[in-house]
């Protein structure tokens, strides 16, 4: 594309330390020709050599005011007017930030309050007044700021000093004071807040603002993309971990030397790992962009593997919780034991990772993974750490029993079951709810089975049977279907379709526990989740539909079920979610101008049950015709 016709100069305002030289770089690099940095101050003016020595004296103390003005403003204008071949000019401070500075000079030399400092300013900077007008209506100015506070931003501009002196502590208090009263001047034309947000989310922000005003700023910055980040010694499971989060969970498996090598080739840089681990860093995070951006539709990245601690601090402060950073914990024998080049080959590749300090990651690591144990073992760990980030965990409400509209059997039942399993210093459940068409309000006496969800564990399953069994004959012929799960199964997604739809529905507020354990939280699906779910369902009722029809269709009530579930299934597809069987059978039936009355008839007579569930199941299987048989 080309861009040579779109001119634009940004102008990166802030006090010290809030990131303009970063988020310069990842612009320019991403970027490419088409950008550049204007380069520092004293590229612009050769007064600056003598100076360097001794920069905070000659600022402060030694240097004659006016003489500091001349070498800024000076500096400025000439950066200004610098011919230029790249069409997006990125500024390392703007003409606000050169009157911003020396208002804070003035205040900290002379003594000023922050009025008088601003106009002191202004009468040292008048005789290039008109150069910097027509140099400043020439800029885009950003703002970027940690905090509204005057006193937070000094401290987080300080915080990053190696040393702070008086003078320069009084400066950043007046350099703030004066560029929070400029914002209030209208001299920024927009603020980016940096304050509890990482590099790449303030990164995002600025191309957000850019890319209208500049066709070469991308729109996005790795927006919705999770990383997980695999560190470890040779033979740690690293790899077996990668591909499993890519079959299982669909992340893109990228090596850390493919990402390393990517962005050198694009920036033309020869060696890579000569550079610092700070840079390095900023490359990774640059291929990750442009692998990402070609592939917008990628969602989950793993990275393997990290081989620096100070690499990956930096990774870290660049996409903050965009990024897991997760060390597989191995045991040396078990790691021995795994090689396919021989036992000893294990030790001399520790040796040259651990030169680099990859076994010191496991300091700072966001999650370690102790995989001493079964493959079954580690992937649980990995369903989890996933779906810790896409099912989001939620307190569920409560209702009483008498909400729920049932009958004054099952509803009794269901006060002594609560009584039996919930009281007590140890209660047998962690969460009871009714699910189904109980918690629908519509429970047919005769009919309807009450559906009963229970979180527990296996510890407490002998005490659940013996309360199940204590009050099954206060059931009074309603057939009950419990299902129990433990919490750990829910969060790492080991539980069958229709209980993940549960769980989505508890976590929608669609259905209410009875009772919950104070403090627990349960993960409620993703659409994505729940979408797969119900492609499931759908293949599951189809299977069980055949099953009865081979058994003679001799339990009516379980043909009817899954011949209800197969057309919910089949409608939630068409946009038209339908939560009684009785009321999607009669859509699906009416859809495709069968008898709708069959919905009905086909819970008690064969005949119908039957005509039903083979319409349905050749309603499925028309969504595979011109398929090759």
């Amino acid at each position: 594309m080309d861009h040579k016709s779109t001119m634009l100069s940004v102008a990166f305002n802030g006090a010290d330390n809030t990131g303009k030289t970063t988020q310069i770089g990842l612009l320019a690099r991403r970027i490419g020709p088409a950008a550049a940095s204007a380069g520092a101050l004293h590229d612009h003016d050769s007064r600056w050599t003598g100076i360097r020595d001794d920069m905070a004296g000659w600022w402060f103390e030694t240097g004659r005011i006016e003489e500091v003005v001349d070498v800024l403003a000076t500096s400025y204008l000439a950066r200004s007017a610098a011919p230029g071949v790249e069409s997006l000019r990125l500024l390392d401070r703007g003409i606000p930030m050169l009157e911003a500075s020396i208002a804070a000079t003035v205040a900290v030399r002379e003594n000023l309050a922050a009025p008088a400092a601003a106009d002191r300013a202004r009468a040292l900077l008048e005789p290039w007044a008109t150069d910097l007008r027509v140099a400043e209506n020439k800029e885009l100015s950003l703002y970027l700021a940690f905090s509204e506070d005057i006193g937070k931003n000094v401290a987080h501009s300080l915080a990053h000093q190696a040393s702070v002196t008086p003078p320069y502590d009084r400066y950043q208090w007046a350099l703030n004071e004066r560029l929070k009263g400029m914002v209030g001047e209208g001299r920024f034309e927009h603020v980016v807040p940096i304050g509890g947000r990482s590099i790449v989310q303030v990164q995002r922000e600025i191309r957000r603002l850019l890319h209208p005003r500049h066709p070469a700023v991308p729109a996005r910055a790795l927006d919705g993309v999770q990383i997980i980040a695999l560190a470890g010694l040779s033979e740690s499971g690293k790899s077996t971990a990668g591909e499993y989060l890519r079959t299982r969970h669909g992340h893109a498996r990228l090596k850390l030397g493919w990402l390393l090598d990517t962005a050198a080739a694009h920036a033309g840089i020869p060696d890579p790992y000569a550079v610092t681990e700070v840079d390095q860093a900023e490359m990774i995070v640059d291929a990750l962009d442009r692998y990402l951006t070609a592939h917008y539709y990628v969602t989950g990245v793993t990275i393997e593997s990290l081989h620096s601690k100070k690499s990956t601090d930096a990774l870290r402060r660049m996409l903050g919780e965009q990024i897991t950073v997760t060390y597989l914990h191995t045991p040396m024998a078990d790691r021995r034991a795994r090689s396919e080049t021989g036992a000893d080959d294990v030790v001399v590749r520790d040796v040259v990772k651990a030169s680099r300090g990859a076994d010191r990651i496991v300091d700072i690591a966001d999650r370690v993974i102790d995989n001493s144990g079964t493959r079954l073992h580690l992937e649980r760990c990995l369903d989890e750490m996933v779906l810790d980030r896409h099912w989001p965990a939620r307190q569920p409400e409560t209702l009483p029993v008498n909400m729920l509209g049932l009958p004054i059997g099952p509803e009794s039942y269901l006060h002594k079951l609560l009584d039996r399993t919930t009281g007590g210093a140890d209660p047998v459940v962690d969460l009871l709810a009714v699910t189904g068409s109980g918690a629908r309000g519509e429970f047919q006496s005769g009919w309807s089975d009450l559906d009963v969800f229970v979180v527990s564990d296996n510890a407490r399953l002998g005490a659940l049977a013996d309360v199940l069994a204590e009050l099954r004959a206060d059931l009074e012929g309603v057939k009950l279907g419990i299902s129990v799960v433990t919490l750990a199964e829910c969060r790492t997604g080991n539980v069958s379709v229709r209980l993940q739809h549960v769980l989505a529905q508890i976590g929608a507020g669609a259905i209410t526990p009875l009772w919950v354990r104070n403090g627990l939280r349960l993960p409620a699906p993703d659409p994505a989740a729940i979408v797969a779910a119900t492609v499931a369902n759908g293949v599951q009722a189809t299977f069980d539909i055949r099953r009865q029809i081979l058994a003679g269709a001799g339990d009516l009530h379980a043909l009817y079920k899954v011949t209800g579930v197969s057309a919910k299934v089949q409608l939630e597809f068409r946009g038209v979610p339908v939560s009684a069987d009785v009321d999607a059978l009669t859509r699906l039936l009416g859809a495709h101008g069968h008898d709708t009355s069959l919905a009905r008839t086909a819970r008690t007579d064969r005949a119908a049950a039957l005509e039903v569930a083979r319409i349905v199941l050749d309603l499925w299987d028309d969504t595979m015709k011109g398929l090759k048989q």
